[in-house]
């Protein structure tokens, strides 16, 4: 899982169909009141579809542009949360972005004027946070450097759910799930609390070591668990596959899965990018790892290692297990060769109907070897080591590979691979086209981009994409036609727009008229100039 070019409101038990009528619905009455997960849902579309104010005629250098940074005390790797109208006891209404640091820090502020709320560290008596261990994927320092998650409805006021990593003068290192009041920071739940986990293996156990890993991909907040996921530094060993839930009342250990328990590797990092959830099961990407060839008579791996697989985790009665999962036939090679599906995001899309007149109910994946799978969500393919036995494959599609996770509207979705330009490919009939049908005419280098897009129902879309030059750019384009660039933060005379460096991670996130981009040292706020 290396990270250089070539190695490198709440839903709770919300079904996958009522995530859809929130996140794609043709007809919004009114703007989206939140922003509380990584791109912006559970199936990670990166979707807003209740933006009422931006539009392809509004977004331009002449009316938009930067309007004001909100500074912070470290780098941001994790998407910027939005809270809409939140009563803060003594301060009022507001609304607020909460961003946090790789020092450790999480702050709230006000989103239209960029007044400070709140800031808290979250660095116990005489720690600090980790260095690098030596990898430059999250460097200088690690900290906080996954997306959080809110859930309004949470505690007193609501909570906001954050990782950790640190270090005490003794080079202990510790990971810890952290449960903020969202209207002030403090703690919640007895918290925080240690992770600590095992799991079972052929002979013995597995045990995880906080110094050995990074919480690296979004939480998904899934039916009152908050899940996390871990990723290594670059592939220094030992490490394996970890996802492991705790209880969002509680922040007690609901269920522990090892995907890799028997075998090395398998991490799950997905460039930031957030497990996916229909709203039951997890979808997630591993790294490059062990995988049997053996199958048991069910189609799965003899020992339950699933290094390189697209997989689909079941929560049934909160415990986690894998239900199904899809491998490429050259898994192994390409493990070997660490081109592997982990450096990508899982997106899954909107129910849709085939050319039989089948509804089908599909997910995408893409990685370092270029290709796109499209699975079946109720049958994924599993492994043949022959062919892929899959619902749609395209080859070569992304040449230099993907870095980044895509994004979903009208039955489009846009890939950020590296190197090459921002592509919008389309679905027909239950299909993706084989070609992109629009490309941007500016293309991205390494690591790519992740888009998102904002749209008021099917309407007004606009794909939003980070170029990572530095310094970087934010682009703004069609979302019929990505040729047609609506704006980018290089137009503007005399340095304007100019924010800095971006996270590689970077996921900009559009609410309510504004844009809000995490950088090295600050939260760059984008919106019509003037009010």
């Amino acid at each position: 899982m290396k990270n250089s070019l070539r190695t490198q409101k709440r839903v709770r038990g919300l079904s996958f169909f009522g995530l859809l009528v929130l996140t794609t619905c043709a007809v919004v009455t009114a703007q989206t009141k939140d922003m509380v997960t990584y791109h912006n849902n559970v199936a990670r579309t990166g979707l807003n579809s209740g933006e009422t104010i931006l539009t392809p005629s509004n977004v331009k250098s002449a009316t938009f542009g930067k309007i004001f940074t909100f500074p912070v005390d470290g780098k941001i790797d994790a998407q910027p949360l939005y809270l809409s109208a939140l009563s803060i006891p003594g301060n009022g209404k507001h609304n607020v972005v909460y961003t946090v640091t790789e020092n450790d820090s999480v702050y709230a502020f006000d989103a239209d004027t960029g007044t400070p709320l709140w800031h808290v560290s979250l660095l116990l008596s005489g720690e600090s946070p980790s260095g690098d261990h030596g990898c430059g994927q999250i460097s200088p320092q690690i900290g906080i450097t996954s997306t959080p998650v809110i859930d309004r409805t949470s505690g007193t006021h609501g909570t906001i759910y954050v990782v950790a990593m640190s270090r005490n003068s003794s080079n202990k290192y510790f990971q810890r799930i952290h449960a903020l009041d969202i209207t002030n920071g403090q703690e919640e739940f007895s918290g925080p609390v240690a992770v600590q986990a095992q799991y079972p293996k052929k002979i013995g156990f597995v045990t995880f070591d906080p110094a050995q890993y990074a919480e690296r991909q979004g939480l998904l907040l899934l039916n009152h668990v908050i899940y996390t996921a871990w990723t290594s530094h670059c592939d220094q060993n030992p490490y394996t596959g970890w996802i492991i839930g705790y209880n969002e009342s509680t922040l007690s250990q609901t269920s522990v899965l090892n995907v890799t328990p028997n075998g090395s590797e398998g991490s799950i990092w997905q460039s930031g990018a957030g497990m996916a959830s229909d709203g039951t099961s997890i979808y997630f990407l591993d790294a490059n790892g062990t995988f049997e060839t053996t199958l048991n008579k069910l189609g799965f791996p003899s020992l339950g290692d699933y290094g390189n697989a697209f997989v689909k985790v079941s929560t049934t009665n909160g415990k986690l297990a894998v239900a199904d999962y899809f491998n490429m036939f050259n898994t192994i090679q390409e493990s070997r060769a660490d081109e592997d599906l982990g450096s990508g995001g899982a997106l899954l899309v909107p129910p849709m109907v085939d050319v039989l007149g089948k509804t089908r109910h599909l997910a995408l994946a893409a990685g370092k070897d270029s290709n796109i799978y499209i699975v079946d969500r109720s049958n994924m393919g599993k492994f043949n080591p022959s062919s892929n036995h899959i619902y749609q494959e395209i080859d070569s599609a992304l040449s230099g590979g993907i870095w980044s996770m895509p994004a979903y509207f009208n039955g489009s979705v846009y890939y950020g691979s590296v190197g090459n330009n921002l592509l919008q490919f389309q679905f027909s009939q239950a299909k993706l086209s084989i070609a992109p049908v629009s490309k941007s005419a500016n293309t991205f280098t390494y690591p790519g981009s992740t888009p998102s897009v904002s749209a008021n129902g099917t309407s007004n879309g606009i794909v939003w994409a980070i170029e990572h030059s530095g310094p970087d750019v934010l682009h703004a384009y069609d979302a019929t036609n990505l040729a047609n660039e609506l704006y980018n933060s290089n137009q503007a005379p005399s340095g304007r727009d100019k924010f800095g460096n971006a996270s590689h991670f970077g996921t900009p996130t559009i609410i309510h008229g504004k844009v809000y981009v995490g950088t090295d040292n600050s939260v760059a706020v984008f919106g019509l100039l003037g009010g």
